[in-house]
């Protein structure tokens, strides 16, 4: 039988906070944190808006003498960590160490550090390449400076499947708990790639709105004026432990995980599926796993891009799986007010889908003016909804056809 998880601590970092709180009161007040461009000079690009996160200091949680060994990615991953296990309570010791794990991935990992060590070796030669360009860089470089910041001695891993990256950490680590390879996890995803090359490779391929003259009303997911979606950047982690340890230490339980699915459209490199075939697949495997009907979802935390095909394509997908039950649900996008954090998107999405659980309230889709006349399902516009959210499901989509959907569950014994 397949130990019960529950989720007892949430750390987020976005462009509308520094703490999970933060982020979550703004998310309530239908704040948007997208702003023009500061990291760089993006004044010759398409696209010179993103939701950056605002005085974020890595002295805080790093020493000095350390950060140039950490992107900023990993920055965001050991700060948000450090928040959700002080929220949770969880200790990490000698006797507990080993079944306390990490899992923590990042879609692209530190462009920021690649493109200033690319620089340096054009300007001055390979012999000045840094010594601590790879580790700063590469994705599972978070779960590792995590682990030995912890001391957590379980399973670690990372995971790099797009903007699904960190929803697949999540429910990776759920598996892992359930089938006893572990009893805690400190799981989710980072990203921090508003970069030239970042920001330069998604406006090349037309991904990006260029709505650069209203930043904050330039992701507007399902309305028909969308042109396409704002990059943004920061981490959600959770942590996931069985059940009765939790239980046993007196955690606050913030909710249960019960419904994982995962799945390829095995159709396109960026595409969706026509018809949201493989979205489908990945919501009805979520809800098969938790052993629901379809009709007892309440919300739906949605990828919810602002794309003009993704968020006709996901609410095809959402009828599909849903049936007559899709009109009675709530469904909206937090990417309208912290952007897309792709490889971290399905861990901010997360965590924000259990403070939903937790305070009983669906978050708004904010910039919802015109509906498209195919986007006909309630995205909860413009204001937060109180409501009872039995179970809330999350949606993420990746490039590659890369797709997962996770079940949270209001705690009850």
């Amino acid at each position: 039988m397949p130990r019960r998880v529950v989720v007892t601590g949430v750390g987020l970092i976005s462009a509308l906070g520094l703490t999970a709180e933060d982020t979550w009161k703004g998310v309530l007040a239908s704040r948007c944190g997208i702003r023009p461009i500061t990291q760089f000079d993006a004044t010759k690009f398409s696209a010179r808006i993103a939701a950056e996160v605002d005085g974020f200091d890595p002295l805080r949680f790093i020493e000095k003498k350390e950060i140039k060994k950490v992107g900023r990615f990993i920055q965001f991953a050991i700060a948000a960590s450090e928040e959700a296990l002080a929220a949770s309570g969880l200790k990490i010791t000698p006797e507990n160490d080993e079944s306390v794990g990490v899992y923590i991935g990042s879609g692209i990992g530190a462009f920021e550090v690649i493109e200033r060590e690319h620089r340096i070796m054009l300007e001055k030669g390979p012999d000045r390449i840094s010594p601590f360009f790879i580790p700063a860089t590469i994705v599972n470089l978070a779960s590792g400076n995590v682990s030995i910041r912890t001391g957590a001695k379980g399973p670690n891993s990372a995971t790099s499947t797009a903007c699904t990256t960190s929803a697949h950490c999540i429910g990776d680590s759920f598996r892992l708990i359930q089938h006893a390879y572990a009893d805690a996890m400190i799981c989710g995803g980072a990203e921090a790639c508003i970069t030239p090359l970042g920001v330069g490779g998604f406006a090349a391929m037309r991904a990006l709105s260029t709505r650069n003259e209203e930043p904050q009303r330039a992701s507007r997911p399902w309305d028909r004026d969308r042109d396409g979606f704002v990059i943004g950047e920061g981490a959600g982690i959770l942590i996931l432990e069985e059940l009765e340890l939790a239980k046993a230490r007196g955690a606050n339980i913030l909710a249960e995980i019960v419904g994982y699915g995962m799945g390829g459209d095995a159709y396109h490199i960026s595409a969706p599926s026509p018809g949201g075939e493989g979205a489908y697949r990945v919501m009805r495997n979520a809800v098969n796993d938790a052993g629901l009907q379809p009709s007892a979802i309440d919300y739906i935390n949605a990828h919810g891009t602002s794309t003009p095909v993704g968020d006709q394509i996901e609410t095809a997908a959402v009828k599909r799986a849903f049936g007559d039950h899709a009109y009675k649900l709530c469904v909206s996008s937090t990417k309208s007010m912290v952007g897309h954090l792709l490889g971290g998107a399905g861990g901010m999405e997360a965590g924000l889908t259990v403070l939903a659980v937790r305070d009983q309230v669906a978050p708004p889709t904010i910039n919802l003016d015109n509906p498209s006349a195919d986007c006909d399902l309630d995205y909860v516009p413009h204001k937060a909804r109180p409501m009872k959210i039995d179970y809330a499901l999350s949606n993420s989509f990746g490039f590659g056809g890369t797709n997962g959907s996770l079940i949270f569950k209001r705690y009850t014994e």
